[in-house]
C-alpha cells in the first residue's frame, strides 16, 4: 500500500509542500520562506490578540518583580 502524503500550502508563498519528516522547513517550502516569516514576527507584522486586562496584569506583575 502506498503511503499517503499530506500536502499543505507554504504560509509565505502559497507553494504546495509535502508534509514529511524529511522536509526540514515544513510547513514552509524553503529556508527563505521560513526566514521571511520569522522576520515578519520580529517586525511585529503578526500579533497575538490579548485582552486589555491581561496586558495590565502582566505589566503589574513585572513591576512587582523588579
Amino acid at each position: 500500500m502506498a503511503e499517503k502524503i499530506t500536502k499543505v500550502a507554504c504560509p509565505t508563498c502559497g507553494k504546495e509542500v509535502e508534509w514529511r519528516p524529511e522536509n526540514a522547513f515544513r510547513p514552509f517550502c524553503s529556508q527563505r520562506c521560513k526566514l521571511i516569516d520569522l522576520g515578519a514576527w520580529g517586525n511585529e507584522a503578526y500579533k497575538v490578540p490579548a485582552e486589555h486586562d491581561e496586558l495590565q496584569q502582566d505589566a503589574q506583575q513585572q513591576d512587582r518583580n523588579t
